[in-house]
């Protein structure tokens, strides 16, 4: 049977209709409004939010710590760059495929790379440097669009695990009940959707294609190359 540890069980509630404590075996469990699950930031008020500033924290700690590497004249800017994706870019977007991604999100996710990759090209004001040509220079996809891949990967990975896994279930699972009238919350489910009515896929093709790993990888390529030619269109306008 599941062995649950006591002192290391909490329990989040949202919105639930039944406040009374839960015990086991005489010992009430604790109360939280949000705890960390494997590194992430499980939060019943906030969704991905709590967990994204957690990212941009930590990240900002790991960036700090390799302070002398950034400073060092003996390393190319390849090699610093290289460093700051395995060590710094690692941390921020850790669990980033079950973001629900916003504009202040994603503009908060950005904001941070671009500082760090300014500081790491020794960059300060009074100079400036666009966007466009930072992300050229360090050889970097924009915030959403490398969040858009990692996330279209991992819907690859979790489409070609078996038809009862949770996880896999969990992208089409529609919860009992009605949200009371409001404007619809941006979820996960909803983004996803959003990017497969722009590409004419439905689930069921995409369960297909997720079989076939090149194809999938084609699929995914796809996506960031839409993104993009949209992105340069509003420029462009």
């Amino acid at each position: 049977g599941l062995s649950i540890h006591k002192r290391k069980t909490k329990v989040l509630k949202f919105k639930a209709e039944n406040s009374n404590p839960i015990t086991l075996d005489g010992e009430t469990l604790e109360d939280v409004e949000s705890f960390a699950y494997l590194g992430s930031i499980v939060d019943g008020l906030e969704g991905s939010d709590a967990d994204v500033k957690a990212r941009i924290g930590n990240a900002r700690v790991a960036f700090l710590q390799l302070k002398n590497m950034w400073n060092s004249k003996q390393l190319s800017t390849n090699i610093k760059v290289r460093i700051f994706n395995m060590d710094v870019q690692t941390v921020l977007l850790y669990g980033l495929e079950t973001w629900r991604t916003t504009t202040t999100t994603i503009k908060k996710v950005q904001v941070f790379i671009n500082s760090c990759q300014r500081k790491i090209l020794n960059i300060h004001w009074p100079d400036t440097i666009s966007n466009n040509l930072l992300w050229e220079r360090t050889n970097q996809l924009p915030a959403e669009e490398e969040i858009r891949k990692r996330r279209w990967k991992w819907i690859g990975h979790t489409q070609r695990k078996s038809s009862n896994c949770i996880t896999r279930q969990a992208l089409t699972w529609s919860p009992e009940g009605r949200r009371k009238r409001e404007r619809p919350k941006n979820i996960l489910r909803r983004i996803i959707e959003a990017d497969m009515k722009r590409m004419n896929y439905n689930w069921t093709e995409l369960e297909r294609i997720a079989q076939d790993r090149v194809e999938w990888r084609m699929l995914v390529n796809g996506i960031c190359s839409f993104t993009r030619s949209n992105r340069r269109k509003l420029v462009g306008t």
